[in-house]
């Protein structure tokens, strides 16, 4: 019998290099590639809605081309109106702070102070009520139009006959049409990619005869876990005027307690801007000489020079440009020339899955789960995500856009905050915050607190960088929050004497969510990452001129051995009932993450991980599970070299791994967009066709038989 544990390092990197990059690079017709995945609406689904946008900044539209019935698309995928600078906080009146959150568990033979969801006193949950829901994102309006039916009365969406509605990825274009009482009208939106504006031209009877106009309503935050923009209660909570206004243009502000912004307005030809007959609402009404109108609206903060508006054409040039300039760089795959539909659904899901995530998550923070369309989790991003969000930009060859986010840890306050975190509980180095905010503050979380595996995503984030071309800038750019970071991941481990050997935990919660953090050690993902990011960062010293730091040493070599029983990896150790318990076989099937997400370390047994894959494949609650868990399966599949699991896993028929005809990676009814499932997607097909480190099979996670061109795409650690 053949040494399987030879076959599997061979076969996963320890022979000769395969240079896929240079065997596999073919000519791609991107335009085409793109434009055959163009979204065509015809219905007023309120799941079917799209986005234009510049990353930082995003409006989603309805089947008018603008946000006309924000209402009607609340419970499905909200015409939300967003950017990475609108935050807002409500007054801290009563004075909490952070410390009334805090519980000190056992652990370890110490106490440890967590930031968690304490229940009682009252005062306290008020404190942990309050610091969840502050500072969340803001929705910053509705832009819509006001249609007029014969007899004066405003229009329903019930009206509009003759739908069809096309976005171009392409070009970022959206065209809408439709019909009101046989009048027809047509509406072209675009996002401008410099500025943070939306910019749309109307061609229809219907302006000539002032029964199409263009409103601005301002709502109100919600305090609540989600936000989709319709809350037009507390009119006397906030503030709203027009400041000046011109023949072409004006400007609306808008004051919510201590934040504020702006709205400038530019359209062609006559027009008006007037309050409406809601409050916190504007309306803009042409003069009837003409049947096109142009309006942009530009969202900012205060600007201390004049503000001005942006026009139609240059919103549109800039979008064009702008697009054109994206998917011309970077990585492409065509899958066209495959016969297997299955091909066909999963470039559809690649192509908008790129568009989605370029228009809403290319700014400078770590991006929320539902990006720019409406808050989930008080639109705080939890950095445990930002591997999903953003490390397939460092295998599709475009780490320009993976830096604009990771900076954001170099952030003094970022840094001071994840210090702080550290030196309260007794450990060293920085620990990295799960649940956040745009300052880096921790919110309170009963799971976030003590969830563990976002802690490498640094080192790993800034690896890819170092690796597509930063090299050296990026050696010394990123590494002394690589040696920050693994400082607290080597003082993070306990040393059990009795067993010399250091294990992670208990006080943990893998990523996993499964299990009670006060009993929960060494779970198989995190012991791998542990094992890599400490490794990895060894190196980083390494090029930096510095000796091996001896603590990261030992811990490499006195870390846990990853738990098994019954010849399959356990999710972990203190979970010996791991797959016949059935609350542990739900949620993240994480244990594959020890290799898929993660390279061969040398702790993985090759027949032992493709027994648990098995496992997991067969008996696994796929129900109920999330949308990255899908690419983290056939990312595993694609190295044990099981190309046709790797396509099943990201097609698999589960609810959560729908994809909306507008791409959109469905989860629930609280969660109608998932963009770590975007994200992931994206991973995983880099991962299919370029391979990883010392792959020696072309494309080794796509099926045989599949015509496939790819180019620009980089290896995976």
């Amino acid at each position: 019998m053949p040494n399987t544990r030879v076959l599997f390092f061979s076969l996963l990197g320890f022979g000769a290099a395969f240079s896929a990059s240079e065997a596999l690079a073919q000519a791609i017709n991107r335009q085409a590639v793109v434009e055959r995945h163009k979204v065509v609406n015809t219905t007023t689904d309120s799941l079917a809605s799209l986005n234009v946008g510049n990353g930082v900044f995003a409006m989603t539209v309805d089947v008018t081309g603008l946000q006309s019935f924000p209402e009607y698309y609340a419970k499905g995928v909200p015409l939300g109106t967003q950017s990475e600078w609108g935050w807002h906080s409500f007054p801290n009146r009563e004075g909490y702070k952070v410390e009334e959150a805090q519980r000190q568990y056992e652990l370890n033979g110490r106490k440890i102070p967590y930031t968690v969801q304490v229940k009682a006193p009252e005062r306290n949950k008020q404190a942990v009520d309050f610091l969840r829901a502050n500072p969340h994102r803001l929705q910053l309006g509705n832009l819509g139009f006001v249609l007029l039916k014969k007899d004066g009365s405003r229009a329903t969406i019930k009206d509009l006959k003759d739908l069809r509605q096309e976005l171009n990825p392409w070009t970022g274009e959206i065209r809408s049409h439709f019909t009101l009482e046989g009048t027809p009208v047509d509406v072209l939106t675009v996002g401008h990619q410099q500025q943070d504006a939306v910019a749309v031209q109307v061609k229809s009877p219907l302006v000539k005869q002032q029964r199409l106009q263009v409103f601005l309503r301002l709502p109100y935050p919600t305090a609540q876990w989600d936000d989709v923009g319709v809350n037009y209660q507390n009119a006397d909570r906030h503030q709203s005027k027009i400041e000046w206004q011109r023949e072409t243009m004006a400007v609306v502000s808008h004051r919510l307690d201590a934040d504020q912004y702006q709205v400038a307005f530019g359209w062609n030809g006559k027009a008006r801007l007037a309050t409406g007959a809601q409050p916190h609402e504007f309306v803009l009404t042409p003069d009837g000489q003409q049947d096109v109108l142009e309006v942009s609206a530009r969202f900012t903060p205060p600007l201390e020079e004049k503000m001005h508006p942006v026009s139609f054409a240059e919103a549109q040039k800039s979008s064009v440009a702008g697009w054109k300039s994206f998917w011309l760089s970077g990585g492409a795959v065509d899958f066209g020339a495959t016969k297997d539909p299955r091909a066909k659904e999963l470039e559809r899901r690649m192509i908008l899955s790129q568009y989605l995530i370029r228009s809403q998550e290319t700014g400078q923070f770590p991006p929320q789960e539902t990006g720019l369309v409406y808050n989930s989790w008080f639109g705080k991003p939890h950095l445990e995500m930002h591997y999903w969000h953003a490390m397939h930009y460092g295998l599709w060859g475009r780490t320009d856009l993976l830096q604009r986010s990771l900076d954001w840890y170099l952030r003094p306050e970022i840094i001071a905050g994840a210090k702080a975190i550290a030196q309260r509980q007794g450990f060293e180095g920085l620990r990295w915050q799960k649940m956040t905010d745009n300052q880096g503050r921790e919110a309170p979380s009963s799971v976030g607190a003590f969830l563990i595996w976002q802690q490498p995503h640094f080192i790993y984030l800034a690896e890819l960088v170092r690796r597509d071309g930063g090299g050296a800038a990026a050696q010394q750019k990123y590494q002394e929050l690589v040696f920050a970071t693994a400082d607290f991941m080597a003082s993070y481990p306990f040393y059990e004497k009795d067993k010399d050997r250091y294990i992670l935990g208990k006080g943990l919660i893998p990523a996993q969510e499964r299990f009670k953090a006060e009993e929960t050690f060494n779970p198989t993902y995190e012991l791998v990452y542990w094992h890599w990011a400490l490794t990895t960062a060894q190196e980083w010293r390494k090029r930096a001129g510095l000796a091996p730091n001896p603590k990261y040493a030992e811990v490499l070599q006195k870390l846990s051995k990853l738990p098994q029983a019954q010849g399959v990896y356990l999710a972990a150790e203190s979970a010996p009932d791991s797959y016949t318990n059935p609350e542990f076989i739900t949620d993240h099937p994480s244990v594959l993450g020890a290799l898929g997400m993660m390279p061969v370390t040398g702790q993985q047994d090759p027949a032992t991980m493709r027994r648990t894959f098995d496992l997991v494949w067969k008996g696994w609650n796929w129900p109920h599970t999330w949308g990255w868990d899908f690419p983290m399966t056939s990312m595993t599949a694609t190295r044990l070299g099981l190309p046709d699991k790797a396509v099943d896993a990201l097609l698999m028929p589960i609810k959560t791994n729908t994809y909306l005809p507008n791409g959109h990676n469905f989860q629930d009814d609280r969660l109608r967009l998932y963009l770590p499932g975007n994200g992931g997607l994206l991973a995983a097909v880099a991962l299919m066709c370029a391979g990883y480190d010392g792959s020696k099979t072309a494309n080794p996670g796509v099926p045989k038989g599949w015509k496939v061109k790819w180019e620009g795409l980089k290896p995976m650690p």
